[in-house]
């Protein structure tokens, strides 16, 4: 009752203060005077923009209490009146596209210090909680038990910048945008554009930079933020006998830049006065000359010491070097521009974008590398910068440092599109193609051969994240005059950066012509990356002799070989190489599998339903690489066995529960657990591979493949087994590769 006689007498005032602002204590500055005062305050000016952040335990990375930063102090949000419109506007604000729910009573636990707002009303448009009605900044009458808290949808606003993103503090409203202009013929044909004269958007068009005073430099920074690595010479003769006959305005006078600046409008400009007479007298416009890196060169086989995965664009991805032909990551402390764009061009693109903390590009395995890098920015090399040597105490996979690159304009968004879906997301696939006479226009991909990695270049090449799914049939979204089908046969290997780089038919071959099996997909800001740990298999594996009458059940699973039919049942039995698998979610979505629970079958033997029909391959391969021994694992079902500290478990078996494995958690396959092992009874002694594939198909759709494979060299004398140098996929160097795939055996039985 107290609070609504409250609520009354703030209505009240509001109305008073509209007709007599000066009587309100908090009036809105004179910089928004066209802006009704709020009672949360004067918006925060652009300088000491709100900030927000999520805090509590346990949590996952997209829920927790609300905390708000203003007048230099953190506090809460009180429960009264809060509703998922106040939700929507936080998550959002912390860079999530809306919110799934919001908690009350201080689920994530009590916060600490003020309690910022109470009674907070949006209408879930606003962008800022600070635009909603409230009591007003600092009025409550809760206590911590009453603090609010959301649960964000895990997806990102595509290019939000937030808390985990370090991007170049400049005023872009001083360059709003550079280009290259073209003037050699064979440059204006070929992409991406190297070399041109150096323009600036200005007003409806573009202005010239006068050269005079112009430093190598300044064409390194250009160079860097248009997507190039290095600059080259430029012959400025042809260009001035061009030039002279051109009309310039010159817009910049002189530039001196650093040499590490991302941007150009981070190095200081001198702008032409409006009323000047010649403003470049004896100069002529900058003309610039730049070096594609190898990702957009023929010769891209260079061996490095630096690589980027995780990302789902071309030129972002989580940090990874090599150390004794062995990958690993690099912590987050002191992670800055600097760095990452040293990376960034060692890498063959330009500068870096943006320098990102908190493994936002997914969590790596195995070791950390590097701590505290302190690049200067003009390093060959991130091997060439002073850094730390670390231990596992001072940094967990949790801090992976990962970067954003700036790469050259190639167009290829332009000649793909979709269309029919509910969301921007989603829809059938459109490619423009030319006909024999070199008319463009939109044509159809068969949907026969396409799969989830095609999916991927085409979210890829539209710019739009990761694949969620690939889709054969499209009728669904049929709403598209567009019917003729331009290309069949595609086949990519997923890290293409458009679908014309994959292999397709010359000539259209379709059997199902029609639109409605055209290919479509699903894109997504986020995946998830399910990894293997490999150590545990080396450390648990061992050999059973198991008799037949134990094992009816996984004869009825087809979890042994094709020989075990033949047996004499139940005499006899099988040799079987058991050990555990425990397969971690270091991705930024939860893996789910495809199949709805409708469609789960139940296998009364096990007492279980199965959600995905093939999730693992154990196989037994030989130098040579033939299978000897091959024994798939369909999967029993997909839980959190267990999850990393502060992550809640969400998905369980039992009761026909939910399945899945969430980010941040692990699903351990007991080796003890039926199916989990290769049947190597025909199997004769030798040196042998074991591999051992998740997600064999493709079927659920995860933001790095290259990490699904784990193989492991095998010793097998008849008796006993030995494994070494249990490594993920892309875990080595391709020189300790090659090494692996010669290994020639133990001498002895010993373990060195």
């Amino acid at each position: 009752m107290e609070k609504w006689r409250q609520r009354q007498q703030l209505a009240v005032s509001l109305l008073f203060g509209l007709w007599f602002p000066g009587c309100l204590t908090q009036t809105t500055p004179s910089s928004r005077a066209n802006l009704a005062p709020t009672p949360s305050g004067s918006p925060q000016t652009k300088t000491e923009q709100l900030k927000v952040r999520l805090a509590g335990y346990p949590r996952k990375h997209n829920e927790g209490r609300i905390e708000l930063f203003y007048k230099g102090e953190w506090g809460t949000i009180c429960d009264d009146d809060f509703s998922i419109a106040n939700a929507n506007v936080l998550c959002r604000q912390l860079g999530f596209v809306s919110a799934t729910g919001w908690t009350h009573s201080a689920k994530y636990g009590k916060g600490q210090g003020k309690i910022w707002l109470d009674n907070v009303l949006c209408n879930g448009g606003e962008k800022s909680i600070e635009f909603c009605t409230s009591r007003g900044w600092g009025n409550s009458d809760c206590t911590h038990d009453e603090d609010a808290g959301v649960v964000c949808k895990d997806e990102r606003i595509p290019g939000f910048v937030d808390s985990n993103i370090i991007d170049a503090q400049v005023d872009e409203r001083k360059l709003e945008e550079v280009r290259f202009r073209p003037v050699v013929a064979t440059a204006k044909k070929k992409m991406p554009i190297s070399e041109g004269v150096v323009e600036v958007k200005y007003k409806d068009g573009w202005a010239q930079i006068c050269d005079l005073g112009w430093t190598i430099k300044n064409t390194r920074v250009v160079c860097g933020m248009l997507g190039f690595p290095h600059e080259r010479k430029v012959n400025k003769n042809f260009y001035k006998l061009y030039l002279e006959r051109q009309k310039n305005f010159y817009l910049i006078h002189s530039v001196a830049c650093t040499g590490t600046e991302v941007h150009l409008a981070a190095c200081p400009l001198e702008f032409s006065k409006p009323n000047a007479t010649s403003a470049c007298a004896g100069g002529m416009p900058v003309v610039v000359s730049c070096m594609p890196g190898p990702p957009f060169m023929q010769n891209s086989g260079l061996k490095k010491k630096v690589k980027i995965s995780g990302g789902a664009r071309l030129g972002e991805g989580r940090v990874e070097v090599l150390k004794d032909n062995e990958w690993g990551t690099v912590c987050d402390d002191r992670w800055s521009l600097l760095s990452a764009s040293v990376v960034c061009r060692e890498l063959g693109f330009g500068s870096a974008k943006e320098a990102l903390t908190g493994a936002r590009m997914g969590q790596g395995m195995g070791p950390i590398y590097m701590n505290e890098v302190k690049c200067l920015g003009n390093e060959k090399s991130i091997w060439n910068c002073p850094f730390k040597n670390i231990t596992s105490e001072d940094c967990q996979h949790m801090e992976d440092a990962a970067v954003r690159c700036n790469i050259p304009y190639m167009g290829l968004e332009h000649t793909i599109r979709i269309t029919g879906g509910r969301t921007r997301y989603e829809g059938r696939v459109e490619v423009l193609s030319s006909d024999s006479n070199g008319t463009m226009s939109w044509g159809l991909i068969c949907g026969e051969t396409w799969t989830t990695k095609e999916a991927m270049v085409a979210c890829r090449q539209l710019g739009l994240g990761y694949a969620n799914q690939g889709l054969q049939e499209t009728w669904y979204w049929d709403s598209s005059n567009v019917t003729e089908m331009v290309m069949s046969g595609v086949k990519c290997t997923g890290s293409e950066m458009a679908l014309s780089h994959c292999q397709h038919h010359k000539t259209v071959s379709c059997q199902k012509a029609a639109a409605k099996f055209s290919a479509g997909v699903i894109c997504s800001e986020t995946a998830s990356d399910l990894v293997l740990n490999a150590p545990l298999v080396q450390q648990t594996v061992y050999i059973e002799d198991r008799p037949l009458h134990m094992l009816y059940c996984a004869a009825e699973e087809d979890c042994l070989s094709k020989s075990a039919a033949k047996a004499n049942w139940p005499y006899g039995h099988r040799r079987l190489l058991r050990f555990s698998s425990q397969i971690h979610n270091i991705g930024r979505a939860d893996f789910k599998p495809k199949a709805g629970r409708h469609s789960w079958v139940w296998h009364a033997c096990h007492g279980h339903y199965h959600s995905m029909d093939i999730f693992t391959h154990y196989d037994l391969l030989n130098a040579n690489g033939t299978k000897v021994a091959e024994g798939h694992k369909a999967s029993f079902c997909l839980e959190d066995t267990e999850c990393q500290e502060g992550v809640s478990k969400r998905y369980e078996c039992a009761n026909f529960g939910d399945q899945g494995i969430t980010v941040g958690c692990w699903d351990l396959y007991r080796h003890d657990i039926d199916c989990q092992w290769l049947d190597i009874t025909d199997v004769k002694p030798g040196n042998y591979i074991m591999q051992v594939v998740i997600n064999p198909n493709y079927e659920v759709a995860e933001s790095d493949f290259t990490n699904n494979a784990m193989k492991c060299n095998c010793k097998y004398d008849g008796h006993r087994i030995w494994l070494h140098n249990c490594h993920i996929g892309d875990a080595f160097s391709e020189e300790a590769e090659k090494r692996f795939e010669k290994y020639p055996g133990q001498i002895n039985n010993k373990i060195s």
